[in-house]
């Protein structure tokens, strides 16, 4: 099987997913001058780490889903390598990705105990992703 799988899409969305985060975190500080605030590319973790509110949320989600890439990555080439079936690693993967996806948006509205249960489903996702091949 030498082809690219849903499941090697959804890498690529993961692999996206934390720049789309620090792009909403900068996002209102671009295009205004750094003395009003603005974003500074200067110095852009020192500016992100002064943000607060949805900003701050925003880029501390940016962190934890590149937290996420490595075991993600790891049990999708993992379950292809054992040769899970490819429909159940295609399912899994896109879930975990959707769920990421509701994550990031529950971590910047501030809905902690959701984005926590979220993150549960997410790991989850990615066990059954990496235990897919056991039969």
């Amino acid at each position: 099987m030498n082809r690219f799988t849903i499941a090697h899409w959804c890498i690529l969305a993961m692999a996206l997913l934390p720049f789309a985060c620090a792009w909403l975190a900068k996002s209102g500080g671009f295009g205004k001058p750094r003395s009003q605030g603005g974003y500074d590319n200067e110095d852009p973790r020192g500016w992100l780490a002064r943000q607060s509110d949805w900003r701050a949320r925003a880029n501390a989600a940016q962190a934890n889903t590149f937290e996420a890439l490595p075991f993600f990555f790891a049990a999708v080439l993992a379950a292809h390598q054992l040769g899970a079936p490819q429909g159940r690693i295609d399912v899994l993967a896109v879930l975990f990705v959707t769920l990421r996806i509701i994550y990031v948006a529950m971590y910047v509205a501030n809905l902690a105990t959701v984005r926590s249960a979220i993150w549960v489903a997410a790991l989850l996702a990615n066990v059954a992703i990496l235990l897919s091949a056991l039969r």
